[in-house]
């Protein structure tokens, strides 16, 4: 019979630790502070939240836009490499009881609303109420009402994915934009990798969701972009970047509704040089189709609520009523508009398209948002329309551009214009 070894017992890591660490680093633990622990799992899993106090910034930005950061405390933040997720205790400031929680996924440093507590429980236990009833009402529909935005025409120098959490919570009725291509211009804009491009899309998405109202519409202007190859030796290529955003939209609480395709004239997308070669050989396996559409994807902020219900509630009937759709209309998803074209600017796209997105998706008086605002196209159309626009922009010579020609668009209107950021163009020669 063969003698057994008396193993000497492993000392077991603290309670705390498996919720922190692999369980296969205990020898780890044992001689490593804590702060450190959770920077070297962060790195290896590359989390983009690395820190407790990191973990504590993001929950008190989610505080501040329900205007709780001066009443709640946090407790100690614990990171769950289970879920890859951050778990921020909150606690009342006076008496350190704990009333919920904030989860942050550590990935993309975004909070996970559907894990975290409900800011009216939060705000239903800080003065000591039972917020049962109040999750009740909601549930059943009762509670929220649909009520016109304060805000006024606005543009904003600055980064959208921050400027929009300086923003009201449901504050918007409509978003529509057209985001910066990935590295399909390198003039226009650049980003290190795709994966980094598609998480700031998603950061922007995920707080566009926050200001825009109940069931209200974002709207997207996207395509595929072409990666010109860097040598004869390699080959292009093409990302189907409409699919992944796609993707995000759903995990970021939208429905789809609706893939629109802008149709371009024939001829519109020789520029790219794709399909030219098979047209010279004619060989099979060469073929490559010309695009000359991009997608105009339609999502619904979800909620339980028919859509009959955003206008049934809608606070001013009258707008609802003047906002009906005379004519013709456009009764199928391909939209033929002729594309547009700015000195200034390599990738506008025409008034036309975004006059047709907010005449459909939207009443007169109500917020258009454009978080990529350009050259201003799409405050250009809302203007028009009777409605206002909050257009977030973050190159420079793009806000010059908007400032310079507004006065052209908007005439007098234009001194009513809340400008942050950015200087407000001179009015003084603008008639009354």
């Amino acid at each position: 019979m063969a003698k057994t070894t008396k193993r000497k017992p492993r000392r077991q890591a603290p309670a705390h630790a498996s919720s922190m660490i692999h369980e296969d680093q205990i020898n780890y633990i044992a001689a490593t502070p804590r702060k450190q622990r959770v920077s070297t799992v962060a790195a290896s899993r590359k989390y983009a939240v690395a820190f407790v106090s990191g973990a504590k910034s993001i929950a008190k930005g989610w505080l501040k836009t329900f205007n709780l950061e001066n009443a709640v405390g946090f407790g100690l933040p614990e990171i769950d490499d289970r879920y890859h997720i951050w778990r921020v205790p909150l606690v009342k400031s006076g008496t350190k009881e704990r009333i919920g929680e904030v989860v942050i996924d550590a990935y993309t440093s975004l909070v996970s609303v559907n894990e975290t507590t409900a800011p009216e429980v939060i705000e239903a236990r800080l003065l000591g109420r039972n917020p049962a009833e109040k999750l009740t009402q909601r549930a059943n529909g009762n509670s929220t009402q649909s009520l016109i935005s304060f805000i006024r025409n606005t543009i904003i120098f600055g980064d959208s994915e921050q400027a929009l959490l300086d923003m009201p919570s449901q504050s918007v009725d409509l978003v529509f934009t057209s985001p910066p291509y990935y590295n399909a211009r390198p003039e226009y804009e650049d980003y290190l990798s795709y994966e980094s491009y598609l998480l700031k899309m998603r950061r922007i998405i995920h707080n566009c969701h926050r200001v825009l109202g109940e069931g209200r519409f974002f709207v997207m202007n996207i395509s595929p972009v072409l990666i010109r190859r860097a040598s004869r030796n390699e080959a292009s290529k093409r990302i189907a970047v409409p699919f992944d955003m796609h993707k995000i939209f759903i995990e970021e609480g939208f429905d789809f509704i609706d893939d629109i395709h802008w149709v371009k004239p024939e001829g519109a997308g020789w520029a790219t040089g794709r399909g030219r070669r098979f047209a010279a050989d004619r060989q099979p396996l060469q073929y490559k189709a010309v695009p000359v559409t991009e997608y105009v994807l339609v999502y619904r902020k979800h909620t339980d609520k028919l859509i009959d219900w955003n206008i049934r509630n809608h606070p001013d009937q009258r707008a609802v009523k003047e906002s009906k759709i005379t004519g013709e209309y456009d009764t199928t998803n391909l939209w033929r508009i002729h594309p547009a074209f700015h000195s200034e600017h390599p990738a506008v796209f025409p008034i036309e398209l975004a006059k047709r997105v907010i005449k459909y998706y939207s009443f007169k008086n109500d917020v258009v948002l454009d978080p990529f605002a350009g050259t201003g196209t799409v405050g250009r159309a809302a203007a028009s329309l009777d409605r206002r626009f909050v257009l977030i922009e973050n190159e420079p010579k793009y806000i010059k551009i908007i400032c310079t020609e507004m006065p052209d668009w908007l005439g007098a209107a234009t001194k009513d214009v809340l400008f942050i950021g950015c200087q407000a163009p001179d009015t003084a020669s603008i008639l009354l």
